[in-house]
């Protein structure tokens, strides 16, 4: 399908073939819903720790004799029903990742960018220039494009200048077209592409 390009500052500049086969597909909730875990999962720390009955700094000496005292038999004061004891099944350090498909992943980001499409939320830039690193500017020309939350990406580098400018702007986020993901591509509302990145994604996905 042909999709009008812009400028920066809002002019168009002539129009760039988008793959049906990415972007025209109907979106899949539960497909972006497992990609969306899976990059979460594995980005937790994981490192949330309690000390068990073994770890805890308490004598282990038996508590007081087991028989004639009328009293519950018990033994370490390390126990966990014990103010100070080791805590029962307690969180323990481990890694929350799990493995998904690369098919899965693939697929995920195709239906996340297919969903952008479909509610109007993608805009095409052919560069991502800015003559200099100045925020005001290009904050500026984001207004003028109605860019208050997105995300923008690049190709394989981003410009010096543009990647300074931006870096201050908030609810903006910018990235290689390596980067792109689709937990970012979700959580900003529109979604800018430069035409290198278009067709970066195109390769990637031939």
């Amino acid at each position: 399908m042909d999709f009008t390009v812009k400028t920066l500052e809002g002019k168009d500049a002539g129009k760039v073939s988008l793959s049906d086969a990415i972007f025209g597909l109907e979106p899949r909730e539960d497909i972006i819903a497992r990609v969306v875990r899976w990059q979460l999962a594995k980005r937790q720390q994981g490192t949330h720790k309690s000390k068990g009955r073994a770890e805890v700094s308490r004598t282990g000496a038996k508590m007081y004799k087991q028989k004639g005292t009328g009293r519950a038999r018990h033994h370490s004061a390390r126990a966990p029903q014990f103010r100070g004891g080791g805590k029962a099944h307690g969180p323990v350090v481990r890694s929350h990742a799990h493995d998904l498909p690369k098919k899965i992943r693939a697929l995920g980001l195709r239906h996340a960018l297919s969903a952008k499409l479909k509610a109007e939320d993608i805009i095409v830039i052919d560069d991502l220039v800015a003559n200099e690193a100045k925020t005001k500017a290009l904050a500026g020309a984001f207004a003028s494009l109605g860019l208050t939350n997105a995300l923008i990406i690049g190709g394989a580098e981003i410009e010096g200048n543009f990647k300074l400018a931006a870096q201050n702007i908030p609810n903006v986020d910018v990235l290689p077209v390596q980067g792109i993901n689709v937990y970012d591509i979700l959580r900003r509302g529109k979604l800018v592409l430069s035409k290198a990145a278009v067709e970066a994604l195109e390769e990637r996905f031939k």
